[in-house]
C-alpha cells in the first residue's frame, strides 16, 4: 500500500521537534566521549538515535525501508549496491551534526534526517535547536522556518538562488580542506563552521554562496533535497559530475560511508568561478 508523502513528512518534522528538545535538555550535561575513530559522541547522539528508531519503527519493519544511522555500527551491511537498488526508501540520520560544537555548548549544531527514494534525494529535515531554525523539503518544495515549532513561526519557501560573486561573498569549507587545498582569493573569503549541515543549508537561503566538503552520507542526506530546491548541486571537484543518486562506489568503507572525493556545492554558474579560486597542494607541500 502506498503511503502519502504527508505521513512521512509529519513523522520527520515531529521527530525533529522532539529530538531538538532532547538536544537542548542534554547540552549542559552531554558527557562527551570518543568513539573508536576518535570522533566525539554525546548522550544526545545516543538518545536521538534511539528516538529515531522508535519513531521510524513502523516503517523499518517493512523490507522496503532501511536506516543508515551514524551511531549504528551494523550499517556496514548496507554498503551493497544490489541491496540498495532493491530498497525503495533509505533513511539517513545524523543525530547531532557539529558534535564538537555541541559538546562545547556552541549553537551551530543541527539534527539531520533524510529520506532517499529510489536512490534519489526526496524528503529531508535539518533542525538547529538553539537557533530555532528549521529547513525541510516535502518532496516538492523546500522551506526555511524561523522560530520553528513556536507560536510565531514564519515559513519561507526556498527558491533558486544564484548570487553573483563579490567581495561580500562567503564560501564555507570543512576543516580538512587545507590538507590538500589552499584558497587563492583574498577578497572572496572562506569560513569554517565545523558543521556540515550549516555549510549546506545556509547557502540555500543566501547565507554564503556555497561550500566545499568531503563527508559522510548522513552529514548531507537531510540537506540534499533542500539544496536542490535552491538551485544548488553537489559537483565533484575532479570532473564536475553532479551527485544525484546514491551509489555505494562513491563512498569508502573506512571511514564508513565517507565520500571518496571532494565536492563543491554551488549554483551551476558559480561552480567554475569558485573552483578557480581553489589551489591544490603539491605532494611536496603536504
Amino acid at each position: 500500500m502506498m503511503i502519502s508523502s504527508d505521513i512521512y513528512l509529519d513523522c520527520i518534522l515531529s521527530f525533529a521537534h522532539e529530538a531538538g528538545g532532547i538536544a537542548l535538555d542534554l547540552i549542559s550535561k552531554s558527557d562527551p566521549g570518543l568513539k573508536k575513530d576518535h570522533s566525539i559522541i554525546t548522550l544526545a547522539d545516543k538518545a536521538i538515535s534511539k528516538l529515531a528508531r522508535e519513531r521510524l519503527k513502523s516503517f523499518l519493519q517493512s523490507p522496503g525501508h532501511i536506516l543508515i544511522d551514524e551511531e549504528e555500527q551494523a550499517i556496514v551491511q548496507y554498503m551493497d549496491q544490489g541491496l540498495l537498488d532493491k530498497t525503495p526508501f533509505i533513511w539517513a540520520l545524523d543525530p547531532i551534526d557539529g558534535t564538537r560544537l555541541y559538546a562545547n555548548r556552541m549553537p551551530l549544531f543541527g539534527i539531520s534526517l533524510g529520506l532517499i527514494k529510489d536512490l534519489k534525494p526526496w524528503l529531508g529535515v535539518v533542525y538547529f535547536p538553539m537557533l530555532r531554525e528549521l529547513f525541510y523539503c516535502d518532496g516538492t518544495d523546500a522551506y526555511f522556518v524561523q522560530d520553528a515549532f513556536g507560536p510565531n513561526a514564519t515559513k519561507t519557501r526556498i527558491v533558486p538562488l544564484d548570487e553573483e560573486l563579490s567581495a561580500r561573498s562567503i564560501f564555507f569549507c570543512n576543516d580538512s580542506f587545507f590538507n590538500k587545498f589552499y584558497w587563492i582569493d583574498k577578497d572572496f573569503n572562506i569560513m569554517i563552521n565545523a558543521c556540515a549541515v550549516v555549510n549546506l543549508c545556509w547557502p540555500a537561503i543566501g547565507r554564503g554562496v556555497g561550500s566545499f566538503l568531503k563527508c559522510h552520507l548522513w552529514d548531507f542526506a537531510g540537506c540534499w533535497p533542500i539544496i536542490r530546491r535552491a538551485g544548488f548541486a553537489l559537483r565533484r571537484v575532479s570532473d564536475g559530475k553532479v551527485l544525484d543518486k546514491l551509489e555505494v562506489d562513491l563512498f569508502n568503507r573506512e571511514p564508513l560511508w565517507n565520500m571518496k572525493e571532494y565536492y563543491l556545492i554551488s549554483s551551476e554558474r558559480n561552480f567554475q568561478q569558485i573552483l578557480s579560486k581553489i589551489g591544490r597542494r603539491s605532494p611536496l607541500m603536504l
